[in-house]
C-alpha cells in the first residue's frame, strides 16, 4: 500500500471503488449483465423508402410499414435486425432521428469482400419489402453523464450520429474517416464536429484525442478495430474516471483460441476450427449457407445444438440453462476435445 492509499479518507477509498466498479461493468462484456439486448425483438413487414447516396459505397434507406402505423420507439444506440429477400440476416445501426415514429434510417457501406449482405442492400429499390426485428440495443447511450467524447470513424458515425444530437452542448465529435468523400452524414453533423480525413491531415493521434476527454466523461468509440482496441487500451490511464463504450462493426479477433475439431452430425462432415479462427467460419468452409449476423455473440442468429463436447462459451447472450446444450459458434469454442454440433 502507498503512503497515498493509506491516508486516503474512506469516501474517497469509497469514491475510487464506486468509479472502478462503473468502469469494469461499462467496458467490460463479461462483467455486464448477461443479456445486453432484448432476446427476442419485434418482427415487422416494412417497406424501402427513400435510397440515398451519403458517401462514397454509402446508402442510407428509409423503411416504414406499409400500412403507415407507427413503428416502435428507440434510443440512440439501437440496431434493427435486416431480413434480406435472399435470406440472409444482418444488423445495422439506427441512425435517423428517435423522434420519427413512422420512418427508420439505416446505412450501408459496400463491403466488397464481405458475406453479401451490403452487396444485396445496394441492390435493393424503393417499394422493396422486406422483414425487420427490433429495434434492439447493445450500444446504451448514457444520458446522466456531465460531458461526451464521441469519435466516430468511417460507416462507425451510424450509432454516433443519433447520440451526438441527444448530447446537445455536453457533447464533442471527432469524426474520422480516409477522405471526405466516404465519410457518410457530415452535412448533418452538429456545429463544432471535427472532421478528420486522413489524406488531408494524416492518421490521427487516438491517444492525444482520448486525452482531451473531461475527467468523468463517457467515451463513446465506434469504428474499426485498431481504432477500438486503441481505446480500450490507453484511455484509463489518460483518464481513470472516464467510462468507455465501444461498438464494432467486424468480428473480434480469436484470442487464446486452441485447435478443435467438430463434427456436422447431420451430415457427417467433419471439420478442423483452427486456432485464430472461429466456429462459425470453420463451418462455413462446409456449410456456406449457415445463418449468421453479429459475429459479436449478442444476437443469437447462429446459435446451434451441441450433442457432445465440452464449450467454452464466450458469448453475452445464453442463459446457464440454453449453456448445457448450445453455443453461439460466432464466438464460443470447445473448452478441450472434439464438439459434435446439430448442424
Amino acid at each position: 500500500m502507498t503512503a497515498a492509499q493509506s491516508t486516503a479518507t474512506p469516501g474517497l477509498r469509497m469514491l475510487g471503488l464506486a468509479v472502478d466498479a462503473y468502469r469494469k461493468v461499462f467496458t467490460n462484456p463479461a462483467l455486464s449483465a448477461p443479456n445486453p439486448v432484448r432476446r427476442s425483438g419485434f418482427d415487422i413487414d416494412v417497406m424501402v423508402g427513400d435510397i440515398t447516396a451519403e458517401a462514397r459505397e454509402v446508402v442510407s434507406l428509409t423503411l416504414s410499414r406499409p400500412d403507415g402505423q407507427q413503428l416502435p420507439s428507440w434510443r440512440p444506440g439501437s440496431h434493427i435486425d435486416v431480413f434480406l429477400p435472399s435470406g440472409r440476416q444482418r444488423q445495422y445501426s439506427l441512425c435517423g432521428d428517435p423522434a420519427d415514429r413512422h420512418r427508420y434510417r439505416i446505412a450501408v457501406r459496400h463491403i466488397s469482400d464481405g458475406g453479401g449482405g451490403s452487396a444485396e442492400v445496394h441492390e435493393l429499390r424503393p417499394g422493396a419489402a422486406l422483414r425487420i426485428r427490433g429495434p434492439r440495443n447493445a450500444f446504451t447511450f448514457v444520458e446522466s453523464a456531465p460531458s461526451y467524447l464521441f469519435l466516430a470513424a468511417g460507416i462507425g458515425i451510424t450509432p454516433i450520429l443519433p447520440m451526438v444530437h441527444a448530447a446537445g452542448s455536453r457533447g464533442r465529435l471527432v469524426y474520422l474517416g480516409r477522405s471526405r468523400d466516404t465519410m457518410p452524414f457530415r452535412n448533418e453533423l452538429p456545429d463544432g464536429a471535427e472532421i478528420r480525413p486522413d489524406d488531408e491531415a494524416g492518421p490521427s493521434d487516438i491517444a492525444a484525442l482520448l486525452a482531451t476527454a473531461a475527467p468523468g466523461a463517457a467515451v463513446y468509440v465506434c469504428g474499426p478495430p485498431p481504432v477500438l482496441e486503441a481505446a480500450q487500451r490507453i484511455l484509463f490511464d489518460l483518464n481513470p474516471t472516464a467510462s468507455l463504450h465501444t461498438e464494432r462493426f467486424s468480428a473480434p479477433p480469436v484470442r487464446d483460441g486452441h485447435e478443435f475439431d467438430l463434427t456436422l452430425a447431420r451430415s457427417g462432415r467433419h471439420v478442423r476450427v483452427g486456432a485464430t479462427e472461429t466456429t462459425l467460419e470453420a463451418i462455413r468452409r462446409v456449410r456456406p449457407d449457415v445463418v449468421y449476423s453479429c459475429r459479436q455473440g449478442f444476437c443469437g442468429t447462429c446459435k446451434v445444438g451441441v450433442s457432445a463436447g465440452s464449450v467454452e462459451h464466450r458469448d453475452r447472450l445464453l442463459s446457464d440453462d440454453e449453456r448445457a446444450g448450445h453455443m453461439l459458434t460466432c464466438v464460443s469454442r470447445s473448452a478441450g476435445g472434439p464438439l459434435v454440433l446439430d448442424l
